[in-house]
């Protein structure tokens, strides 16, 4: 064998052996580089332009959505002032009205008729705005519209019967703003039957 052979064939066992330990730690150290690619000038400012539209688009909608939030939070909140506002105004002529009752000098009768015409324009004010008195007296408890305040010991009336109305109850449609305090009637004679 010539010195050149030799020396070739030595190189080529020691690449043989070397390479499969190159190649396992290639693949745990850094990954293999991707081939060059050739991108034309006019493909890149191609592609940069695309990117900065797309950039512009994102911050036109971030800035669209940040502005909706703004302007929901500033109606939410001008709808409940107006909702405020229109409560109150149904209430301002009932103020006026306990306003002259205190400045009155009439006898006790008359400061009581006046009270009553109150009273009478205050659930007028209550009806418009749709809330409703839950109805007490008479009617079986019910621990979802009532609050038993103490429970009497009445024969003459049904076990479990409202008798006496404390504090009035009432509701917006099906929603229970307070329960009505209430006395109810226990019946002895219809526990035992």
């Amino acid at each position: 064998m010539s010195r050149k052979n030799f020396a070739n064939s030595h190189m080529t066992e020691e690449i043989t052996e070397e390479a499969p330990s190159a190649a396992s730690s290639a693949e745990t150290e850094t990954p293999a580089l991707p081939q060059e690619s050739t991108v034309t000038q006019e493909e890149f400012d191609r592609l940069k332009s695309d990117r900065d539209s797309l950039l512009d688009r994102l911050a036109r909608v971030q800035a669209e959505f940040d502005n909706a939030r703004k302007r929901e939070v500033r109606e939410r909140s001008e709808f409940r002032d107006y909702a405020i506002a229109n409560t109150v105004e149904q209430f301002l002529p009932v103020l006026d009205n306990f306003q002259l009752a205190l400045k009155s000098t009439g006898t006790v009768e008359q400061l009581r008729a006046g009270v009553e015409l109150i009273v009478k324009q205050m659930e007028e004010a209550l009806r418009t705005l749709n809330v409703q008195p839950v109805e007490a007296v008479g009617a079986e408890f019910d621990p979802r519209v009532h609050e038993a305040l103490d429970m009497v010991e009445k024969p003459d009336l049904p076990d479990h019967q409202v008798f006496d109305e404390v504090r009035r109850g009432y509701r917006i449609k099906d929603r229970l703003l307070r329960p009505a305090l209430v006395r109810v009637a226990s019946n002895p004679q219809q526990k035992e039957a």
